[in-house]
């Protein structure tokens, strides 16, 4: 029930169709409660004999019934339009709010989350809010108030023949207890092995260049197979319980049916009850027993939809770590100076990857970071990003704490370039605007050529409108790499954060990105990250890292003048100093 409740709140802006639609199934109730009392009056005045006016009678029961059955049908479509229009636009709705909401964790959440899974919740688990809202739900309540409205109109009839009808119920009602303790288990290992699949599938997809390049096809269609055959175990365990539960269920409602017609037809034979009584009774019990057994029936149905709908809020309840703070303010006009205030972080406890990090990025000026893999530098930047925040110190930007400014107004002064390049499966042109979706086309190319990909770009069999395959797999390390600067570029940000992002282009290529850097670097701010030493000989500030902390600091020739660490990785890369 706390999980009904707590589904039940997605409902908000689809509760008047909702609620008018559980009206119509009530009405709907009662008119199957009303149908066989009529059915039943024209028995009782067959069996009294018949005669013109009872045939006029007879006539206008007739009609009635008629009139009853239309309503019925009209009930019946405004039900179920109804229920389905509300039910499929709350799953709208809670599709896109699962799709925000996943989209506002920090990174540290996507490192450990699997895409496919994800993908498992926003698309199937979402789904059974429909068959909750235009199935389970209504139908339940229909079954449960046309079984009090039966029992009612049962002990009205007869009380000792209702009692008898009533046999069954208890053994009905400890068997769907035990059944539901029993299936909801299960049904919670059918959605996350469908994750699973979801999972292996998109992994495979995706890296189907690894797999074929070290021939493991075989092997990952037996690692497809074993997730399949999970899904199908898990599936025929919920259908060996279902075959014994519900044929069970089944066999209980007959014998009461059994019950009724043997203990009636006996005190029919006393002449206890008239036969119209035991005509009335034979057609309320189908009434009787049908929502006991649409009951169980949608009581696995529940169990099914529940064990998805936990998937789908256990997300929708996550907290979220990287919000901004309640009196955040809008960045507008920003010079660019970015400073680090003795900033530590630790992706682990106890094991701290940045240490009391200070440092200022003046505006216009370009910082490079450098220092041997896994010092801290790509974890600096993704904290300038707030892709994370520190666990003490501070960031701040023209001397606003990045934590007390809105995010949307922070990433739009800030452009990123990764060193894991991502570009969607859109044409170039389109993977450069993204930043900038109303980027005219001579924008587009200007960003083009200080990527140094223009050329390249115009080689190709469309051009900036050549689609460039799912993550960029038309296209080469280089190639995607400029592209992604130039969709950086593009977008204006006074700010340019660069994570190695000359690290797959040639030599000759990452001069041409050097010099526009450089020429960037006047009206912007740069902090890069660089693993070929060349590209930060120009830079204003040069950080050199070493165990999260920052050892050496100055431009290039200081540095090398300082005889440590930075002329030591120069050394190691024979780099001089000179061009």
């Amino acid at each position: 029930m706390k999980l009904l409740l707590r589904v039940a709140k997605e409902t908000k802006g689809e509760r008047g169709p909702l609620v008018a639609a559980m009206i119509s199934t009530l009405l709907l109730t009662v008119l199957s409660l009303i149908i066989p009392r009529v059915q039943m009056m024209m028995i009782d005045r067959i069996e009294g004999g018949v005669d013109s006016v009872v045939l006029a009678e007879m006539g206008r029961m007739a009609a009635l019934l008629v009139a009853l059955f239309l309503l019925r049908v009209l009930l019946r479509y405004l039900s179920g339009m109804l229920a389905h229009k509300s039910a499929w636009k709350t799953v709208e709705n809670v599709r896109v709010k699962l799709y925000a909401k996943i989209q506002m964790f920090d990174i540290e959440f996507f490192a450990s989350a699997k895409t496919g899974d994800l993908m498992s919740r926003v698309t199937s688990d979402t789904a059974v809010f429909e068959q909750l809202f235009a199935h389970i739900i209504p139908e339940s309540v229909t079954n449960a108030v046309t079984l009090i409205g039966v029992t009612v109109v049962l002990f009205s009839l007869n009380p000792r023949l209702a009692a008898l009808t009533c046999i069954p119920i208890p053994f009905i009602v400890i068997g769907g207890y035990v059944f539901a303790t029993k299936i909801r288990p299960i049904f919670r290992n059918v959605q996350r092995a469908l994750g699973d699949i979801n999972v292996r599938l998109h992994d495979n997809f995706a890296g189907i260049r690894e797999i074929r390049a070290f021939g493991q096809e075989e092997r990952e269609e037996r690692h497809f197979h074993t997730n399949v055959a999970a899904y199908t175990k898990a599936m025929l365990g919920t259908l060996m319980k279902s075959s014994i539960f519900h044929p069970t269920i089944e066999f209980l409602t007959a014998l009461g049916t059994v019950i009724v017609l043997g203990v009636g037809g006996l005190f029919a034979f006393r002449n206890q009850i008239s036969v119209s009584t035991v005509v009335g009774f034979i057609l309320y019990l189908s009434l009787f027993y049908a929502p006991i057994t649409g009951l169980t029936q949608l009581l696995e149905q529940a169990q099914q939809a529940l064990a998805a709908a936990e998937r789908v809020t256990e997300i929708l309840d996550e907290p979220v770590e990287i919000v901004p703070s309640k009196n955040a303010v809008t960045l507008e006009q920003v010079r660019g100076e970015m400073v680090f205030e003795n900033v530590s972080f630790a992706y682990k406890d106890g094991v701290p990857v940045l240490k009391n990090v200070s440092f200022t990025a003046r505006p216009g000026s370009y910082v490079a970071l450098v220092g041997p893999t896994g010092v801290g530098k790509s974890t600096a930047v993704k904290l300038a990003a707030r892709f994370y925040d520190p666990q003490s110190g501070r960031i701040t930007i023209d001397g606003h704490d990045i934590r007390d400014v809105t995010l949307e107004s922070l990433r739009k002064h800030i452009a990123y370039v990764p060193q894991d390049t991502f570009l969607f499966n859109m044409t170039i042109g389109e993977n450069i605007a993204f930043a900038c979706p109303d980027a005219t086309q001579e924008e587009i190319v200007a960003a083009a050529k200080i990527a140094r990909i223009h050329e390249d770009i115009l080689q190709m069999p469309d051009g900036y409108d050549t689609l460039v395959g799912e993550r960029g797999v038309k296209l080469s390390g280089g190639q995607k790499q400029r592209i992604a600067i130039a969709r950086a570029v593009i977008c204006g940000a006074p700010i340019l954060i660069l994570d190695e992002a000359t690290s797959a282009v040639d030599v000759e290529t990452e001069q041409y990105i050097r010099t526009s850097i450089d020429e960037l670097s006047g009206d912007h701010t740069i902090i890069a990250i660089a693993h070929r030493l060349s590209t930060v000989r120009n830079a204003d500030l040069i950080l050199v890292l070493e165990d999260g902390e920052i050892v050496e600091q100055g431009t290039h020739d200081e540095l090398l003048a300082l005889g440590g660490h930075y002329a030591a990785l120069c050394r190691m890369q024979g780099t001089d100093g000179q061009e």
